[in-house]
């Protein structure tokens, strides 16, 4: 279940990706490998999983200061599993 609440928090947060696209073509016999190119792609966070995490805890009660510090704490959290 840890792993369901991570992704939604990665989701949540927003991240990036590495993706690797790769072109083959068929020479003497062989497939050889003719383009390759990597694009980093920047998800933006998404409202739906932020609003999945709010609903699973009771954030309406606190304080604006104490909703900054679990946005920080989240923040670091995602930060440190990418690490």
């Amino acid at each position: 279940m840890d792993k369901i609440k991570e992704a939604i928090l990665k989701v949540a947060l927003g991240f990036s990706l590495e993706e690797v696209t790769e072109e083959y073509d068929m020479k003497d016999g062989e497939m050889r490998l003719i383009k390759r190119k990597e694009t980093k792609k920047d998800i933006p966070p998404d409202l739906k999983a932020a609003k999945m995490l709010i609903d699973e805890r009771e954030y309406s009660s606190l304080s604006d200061e104490e909703l900054e510090a679990e946005k920080q704490r989240l923040i670091r959290e995602l930060k440190e599993q990418a690490d």
